[in-house]
């Protein structure tokens, strides 16, 4: 269990912030509400949470817009809980700064379990970057820029290699179509999610054991993809630059 001092639940609906708050009673000593954007600007600001949940609903600001604000004030992961299942809302959500998202009506342990990942990962890269991930049997050498399964390379493309990378540091955290392609590419112009749909293809056909049946890179449908299993790390080295801000 990550246990943390404080999360800040953003819901302009009493009820469901009280809902919210008590299933994330356990995760955090200290769960707060704010019931706007700008209520919720100013708490980060009196004191800076951990973790925010977020909903999109709120009265003052747009999802997107809260997001990007959000962001101006602090770099904790945001968990986005959306009663709309609009793909191209929750793309303009994460490309604006939220870390993941949970549907209403939502699940108590799901909802648990992706904070609580969010807050793992968020504790594993405050300070450090790992040298070394190893994922189930598949390990990436960051130094050596190599992936390797039972000790023999897997042989991956340059673009392979950045693709897994930036999704294997970034594990448990959605990433649209839009910031893979401008981690792995830059800030050049081209069908996104064409030209991640044939290197993901290749990159499962070298890691993951049954490629038509992936575990270890999920595709969130519309909207991009995810390192679903969440590394383990072997060694660190301080100040390592990480995939997607």
């Amino acid at each position: 269990m990550s246990f943390v001092d404080s999360i800040l639940v953003i819901d302009d609906d009493p009820r469901i912030a009280a809902v919210v708050a008590d299933t994330l009673r356990e995760t955090a000593r200290w769960v707060r509400r704010a019931g706007s954007a700008a209520e919720a600007l100013a708490a980060i600001r009196e004191m800076p949470p951990d973790l925010i949940v977020l909903d999109l609903g709120l009265p003052d600001l747009s999802g997107p817009s809260v997001c990007r604000r959000l962001r101006e004030e602090t770099r904790v992961p945001i968990v986005v809980l959306t009663a709309r299942h609009g793909e191209r809302e929750m793309v303009q959500v994460l490309n604006a700064g939220a870390d993941d998202y949970v549907t209403k009506p939502f699940s108590a342990p799901v909802l648990v379990a992706r904070v609580q990942a969010q807050l793992r990962r968020s504790q594993l890269y405050r300070s450090y970057a790992p040298d070394t991930i190893r994922i189930g049997d598949l390990v990436l050498d960051l130094g050596r820029r190599v992936a390797t399964r039972g000790g023999r390379e897997l042989g991956l493309t340059p673009v392979e290699w950045h693709l897994l990378r930036v999704l294997a540091t970034n594990a448990g955290r959605t990433l649209t179509h839009q910031q893979l392609f401008h981690a792995v590419w830059g800030n050049v112009f081209g069908d996104a999610q064409q030209n991640l749909r044939v290197h993901i293809t290749h990159l499962r056909r070298k890691i993951e054991t049954v490629p038509a049946a992936p575990t270890i890179i999920v595709t969130e449908p519309g909207v991009g993809y995810r390192c679903e299993i969440e590394p383990s790390v072997i060694g660190y080295r301080p100040s390592a630059e990480r995939g997607v801000g």
